[in-house]
């Protein structure tokens, strides 16, 4: 772990290799587990405020879910996006493909809305915690992802180089450069 601003980082944000591997997951990422997208609290109101645009990218179940539950839940204390029957997040959309995607991402891609979905989908597999007086920033291992971490090997691509972009949308473009002096260190 290393220091930088007010965050604790974890080195296997570094050392780690990932690279979505859609062709094999096909974005199980938003279908499985038992909890929707953790979300931040500005995220809630943005979430309402742009539902009506997001809405016509949405199946049906999903915004069957949103309208019963809300745009965003709480659950256990923690603010979270709102699951289709306790299964997949009521905002993802499927492809011709069967593959999972975001609602919200694609009414951004679209032009419809100009955010493009909850910082923690973005920063995937980061996690981050927040803490009083600093943030935790680290490497999130899940199954499903083992062959995007076999992908970032054989593509040699770092967790933190994958995250850049979201990186820098939660961090600012100081902290990321930082965060590659940092790595450059390590030989990274």
């Amino acid at each position: 772990m290393f220091q930088l601003k007010k965050t604790i980082v974890s080195e296997d944000i570094i050392e780690k290799d990932f690279v979505c591997n859609l062709n094999a997951c096909k974005g199980e990422c938003c279908i499985a587990g038992e909890a929707g997208a953790p979300l931040e609290e500005d995220e809630v109101k943005i979430m309402a405020d742009i539902y009506e645009e997001v809405k016509p990218f949405l199946r049906p179940e999903g915004i069957a879910a949103i309208e019963a539950q809300g745009t965003s839940i709480v659950r256990d204390g923690e603010l979270e996006t709102p699951l289709v029957n306790g299964a997949e997040c009521a905002y993802v959309t499927f492809n011709d493909k069967g593959w999972a995607s975001c609602g919200i991402e694609d009414a951004y891609n679209a032009g419809k809305v100009d955010w493009k979905k909850p910082i923690s989908c973005h920063l995937y597999p980061v996690r981050v915690q927040k803490y009083s007086s600093f943030s935790a920033v680290n490497y999130h291992r899940w199954p499903i992802c083992d062959d995007a971490c076999t992908l970032g090997q054989e593509l040699k691509v770092p967790v933190y180089k994958f995250t850049k972009d979201a990186l820098i949308r939660k961090f600012g473009e100081d902290w990321y450069a930082e965060l590659e002096t940092t790595a450059a260190e390590m030989g990274k």
